[in-house]
Parts: structure tokens; sequence; C-alpha cells
């Protein structure tokens, strides 16, 4: 499984090897938090996710990295 993303204007919803899902700050050691179901995990990482401003990867279960959101941290460039 990929690990997640070393940068600290990073939250990741990712899947436990033990079983349910972990919310991390990019770059932790240990989870924000541990829930039973991906939606559980993904519905308190971007409340955490827009507190901090920070970007919200959400991963697969095959440890790859399914969708994104930005709150306030967005790395793209995009004018208009």
């Amino acid at each position: 499984m990929a690990k997640a993303g070393k940068g600290s204007g990073t939250h990741h919803a990712v899947p436990n090897p033990n079983g349910g899902w972990d919310v991390r700050r990019g770059g932790a050691e240990r989870a924000s938090g541990h829930f039973d179901t991906k939606r559980e995990a993904i519905d308190r990482g971007r409340e955490i996710s827009r507190n901090a401003g920070t970007e919200f990867k959400i991963y697969n279960q095959d440890g790859r990295i399914g969708q994104s959101d930005s709150h306030g941290n967005d790395p793209r460039n995009i004018k208009g």
C-alpha cells in the first residue's frame, strides 16, 4: 500500500492494514482517527481538512489515490 504523502499540507483517508480506515496528516506516524468504514473516514477527514486548509487525498482499498479535494491549499494555479 502507498504511504500517505510527506507534506504536512495534506490529510489522507487510507485503509488500515488491520481493518477499517484511518485519517492521517501527511507525514504523521499516528492516525488522527480510526473508523470502521471508508465513508466515516471521508466525512471526518474532510472536516479536518477544511478546518486546517489542507489538501485531502482519499485512497482506494488498493492503496492508490482515488480522489483529491482542495480546502484552501490548491497546488494548481488556474485563472478564471
